[in-house]
């Protein structure tokens, strides 16, 4: 089908800033939509010119509907990168349609900074929640940062500080690519709390204060960075429990009695398309994993409340599932089987005898394998060190054919 509808991507710099290609698609359609700052870089013409509602879905509804018409969108820089492409992807064919993308922002502040884009990590905050940060946040880790409005700067700055990185370098670029673009530099610890430009990109170099511990991205956070009551799947442990796991892009998680989230958060960690879904049954152990996921960079973790395998029914099918509670319930290895896509990976911890019978039954229904993990901790005995061991762990794990 010959494309019909366009997205135009367009910079501060106006329609002076487009491409022939971009001007073609523009003066070819019948209908205009953007927001109301694009909008106004088009000059009225007689043509039928929609901007965006809150929400948006009444006129992406719309679009679909007015399928074959000439219809342009015009987006902010690239459309596919944090922009209304993504969107519009979901519900057209990209055979239908025509995209000719700008310099993104992202783009365009790692060339006024020197740095190389391949090397460093992007994210939006725009429309997001910023403990989203939490998780990008390293020593040394550069990042490129698009916040919501004018108040991003300074929110930035402050979820830096509060981490223990008051020191980290920061630059405001303010409407890039305009004749009125703007660049603001300092630390986070001292910036100023007033507004900047709503459109902004935000750089930042992470510098920590001394004696701050680092939190990896990769499997085996410490215990102590968790919020727990107890219900934790040690460091050691989890690490384990993670590399059998096996996270991997755009794969879903089920952790079944998540306990205080931890394995769920770890997983989420390792990659940002991954999702998963915590299942818990103790109101008190809910709010934990809440608090947990937001401190740690995983707003977008989902939390189901109840027992399962009740509580499964409805869930979007998962790639991996743990359980780290529950064995006693009837059905549930079976209900979790049964759920996982092809490929998918089972991983389950005991730590008692009746949970180990479980395991060792499913063994012979299902195959996979069963280890032992052991750990002792040198912990302190009288002036000395003496070693203290966890409870071992018994712990299955299989994969669907």
């Amino acid at each position: 089908m010959t494309p019909w509808l366009s997205i135009v991507g367009i910079g501060e710099d106006g329609l002076e800033g487009l491409s022939p290609a971009g001007r073609a698609l523009l003066d070819r359609a019948t209908v205009v939509v953007g927001g109301a700052r694009h909008l106004a870089m088009v000059p009225a013409d007689g043509r039928e010119r929609r901007a965006w509602p809150s929400p948006l879905e009444p006129l992406l509804d719309e679009i679909v509907t007015r399928r074959g018409e000439a219809i342009c969108v015009l987006a902010s820089g690239d459309p596919f990168l944090y922009g209304i492409g993504n969107t519009l992807v979901r519900r057209v064919p990209a055979e239908e349609m025509a995209v000719v993308p700008a310099p993104s922002a992202f783009s365009l502040a790692a060339c006024r900074l020197g740095w190389p884009l391949a090397e460093i990590d992007t994210l939006s905050l725009h429309g997001r929640p910023p403990e989203l940060l939490h998780a990008w946040i390293q020593p040394r880790a550069r990042l490129l940062i698009l916040t919501g409005d004018g108040g991003g700067p300074a929110a930035v700055a402050g979820l830096l500080t509060r981490r223990g990185y008051g020191p980290s370098q920061m630059t405001v670029l303010e409407r890039i690519g305009g004749a009125r673009e703007r660049r603001r530099d300092g630390i986070a610890a001292t910036w100023p709390a007033g507004p900047t430009a709503a459109l902004n990109t935000v750089a930042v170099t992470c510098i920590a204060k001394p004696g701050i511990v680092a939190l990896p991205r990769l499997a085996g956070l410490p215990d102590d960075a968790f919020r727990h009551d107890g219900q934790l799947t040690k460091r050691e442990v989890r690490a384990v429990t993670l590399a059998m796991l096996a996270p991997g892009p755009d794969q879903r998680l089920w952790d079944v009695g998540a306990g205080c989230g931890s394995v769920a958060i770890e997983w989420l960690r390792s990659h940002r398309s991954c999702r998963a879904v915590a299942i818990e049954s103790k109101p008190q152990r809910i709010a934990l994993i809440a608090e947990n996921a937001s401190a740690l960079g995983c707003p977008g973790l989902s939390i189901v409340g109840g027992n399962a395998p009740a509580a499964l029914e409805g869930l979007p099918e998962p790639d991996a599932v743990f359980i780290g509670g529950g064995l006693g319930s009837a059905g549930l290895i079976e209900r979790c089987w049964a759920a996982l896509r092809p490929g998918g990976r089972l991983v389950a911890n005991a730590v008692t005898l009746e949970g180990e019978q479980v395991l060792f039954d499913h063994l012979g229904r299902f195959g996979g394998s069963l280890s032992r993990l052991a750990v002792a901790r040198a912990e302190p005995l009288g002036p000395h060190l003496a070693w203290r061991p966890l409870i071992p762990v018994t712990q299955y794990t299989a994969t669907k054919s």
